[in-house]
């Protein structure tokens, strides 16, 4: 018996998607309810962490994402949240890339509403998502939408407005195209009108009961990563010379995916990285470690560390290998079965590679720095 979204087990199923273990991630955020306290911060892997806005009518599902992506609660858990009432400000610390501050705020809240000594909500965030509810009336969420960038834009032409139209599950391909063509021409239309054509925002369709939002979130954070153009260059050299099909760099805490190769994403890869996660983690939390060495003596968790690893094998003759590749990031590739031959070098491969991002974690370096890698042999590719 298959569990929805979960793996078949000899001993029955379980939902990769639940089976997260929450004490793995419970320390890594706090919360501080608030109103004003705002701070200066920069982009996110600067040193001192970038900050998202969520924002939204009511209901819309704001807390939701953050809920399920951060937290790990399970989807069908959050039909019990209640509605946010005041802004409260989430500090996400998982490593040297996700160090950044999620602001939930009420969907009561109108832009104008917001007090004159906290202009620096917007100054210093460096996106907005703003969420809307596919199942609701559209016409009161764009027209929030539109006056949200208004007085954002006005304080800081820099900051992204990152649009999910959520709650898409249950309906028709040709109903979700629908709704973003409808809403994405609204407020383009409506902007235009207003002369903020130059506006940086983009839409993208969601759903907390599939793998979209995960991906979704995955694209907001990858625009303030300062070294994502490095990383993207490092995988490239990587998949070239090992001759795999697709490589991401996955925060493991949360299965945002910080950087890929330049090749474009299909969703079943992104999918199948995503899964992969969360067999490893649920394997290793239960296998993984001694009883007694749960955690290290810096206090982390020993579940997923330096020798973490694993390689599945597809029906389709492709291979998943996973790496770890620095504190709870990791290397996750498709590559096709024939190469794995050769896995001694790419494991050396993935060495260079480790090396070289804690040069670029560490902020050593503004440029790409150079790797010495051995090429897989061109009569082992398939």
């Amino acid at each position: 018996m298959r569990a929805a979204g979960g793996y078949d087990t000899p001993s029955g199923s379980y939902n990769a998607g639940v089976s997260f273990p929450q004490e793995f991630i419970a320390p890594r955020a706090t919360v501080s309810p608030s109103n004003s306290d705002f701070e200066t911060g920069s982009r996110i892997g600067g040193g001192g962490g970038g900050r998202i806005l969520l924002m939204g009518l009511k209901r819309s599902g704001k807390t939701s994402i953050y809920q399920v992506v951060f937290h790990k609660m399970s989807p069908h858990e959050t039909l019990f949240l209640e509605s946010t009432v005041k802004t409260t400000h989430h500090d996400v610390r998982n490593n040297a890339v996700v160090h950044f501050k999620v602001s939930d705020f009420p969907g009561s809240m109108q832009p104008e509403e917001q007090p004159s000594t906290d202009k620096s909500v917007f100054a210093n965030a460096e996106a907005v998502l703003f969420v809307i509810d596919a199942q609701d009336e559209l016409q009161p969420a764009i027209s929030r939408l539109v006056s949200t960038i208004e007085k954002a834009y006005a304080v800081n032409r820099r900051i992204y407005f990152e649009v999910f139209i959520h709650k898409v599950d249950g309906l028709s391909e040709d109903r979700k195209l629908h709704l973003n063509r409808e809403v994405s021409q609204q407020v383009t239309k409506q902007l235009t009108a207003r002369q903020l054509d130059d506006a940086n925002y983009a839409f993208y369709l969601s759903s907390i009961y599939d793998q979209s939002i995960y991906e979704n979130v995955s694209k907001v954070v990858q625009k303030l990563v300062p070294s994502l153009a490095i990383l993207e260059n490092l995988l490239d050299v990587l998949i070239s010379n090992c001759r795999m099909q697709k490589a991401f760099l996955f925060d493991v805490l949360t299965k945002v995916y910080l950087a890929t190769d330049s090749q474009p994403v299909d969703v079943q890869s992104f999918e199948l990285a995503s899964d992969m996660l969360d067999v490893v983690v649920d394997v290793s939390c239960i296998y993984g470690q001694e009883e007694e060495e749960s955690v290290d003596e810096k206090g982390d968790d020993r579940a997923f560390d330096k020798s973490s690893a694993s390689v599945i094998s597809l029906s389709n003759g492709l291979v998943l290998y996973m790496r770890q590749v620095s504190r709870y990031l990791a290397l996750v590739c498709l590559m096709r079965a024939g190469n794995l031959e050769r896995k001694g070098l790419i494991d050396h491969n993935v060495e260079v590679l480790k090396e070289a991002l804690t040069e670029v974690l560490a902020a050593k370096t503004s440029r790409t720095p150079r790797m010495s890698l051995a090429s897989m042999p061109d009569g082992n590719f398939p």
